[in-house]
């Protein structure tokens, strides 16, 4: 009994299994006979009227562009920036040269 179930089953696997497999090509020849085409007639279109847009016009605020007071400010404090930074440095290695023996 186990014997023809397995090979009915094993028959069964093998029947579906080809029918997935199979690869085939198709040549067709047909002859068309032309049937009466009705066609809408091409919608009416009117051209819409031109539309002119005019540019808004530029209007530049006067500057002033001469800056040249802000920048001596801006130079005056990055040399004192530069002052303060090299007056640390001078005063912190006076202090180790003076206090080099401090920690023992």
């Amino acid at each position: 009994m186990r014997k023809a179930a397995a090979l009915l089953l094993l028959v069964g696997v093998t029947a579906l299994g080809s029918n997935i497999a199979e690869a085939r090509v198709d040549v067709g020849i047909g002859i068309g006979i032309p049937a009466p085409v009705i066609v809408a007639p091409p919608p009416v279109y009117y051209e819409p009227a031109p539309v002119v847009v005019q540019p808004a016009p530029v209007v530049a605020a006067p500057a002033y562009y001469g800056d040249w007071r802000a920048r001596a400010w801006r130079e005056r404090e990055w040399r004192e920036q530069r002052w303060r930074e090299h007056e640390w440095r001078e005063r912190r290695r006076e202090w180790r040269r003076w206090h080099d023996d401090y920690d023992d």
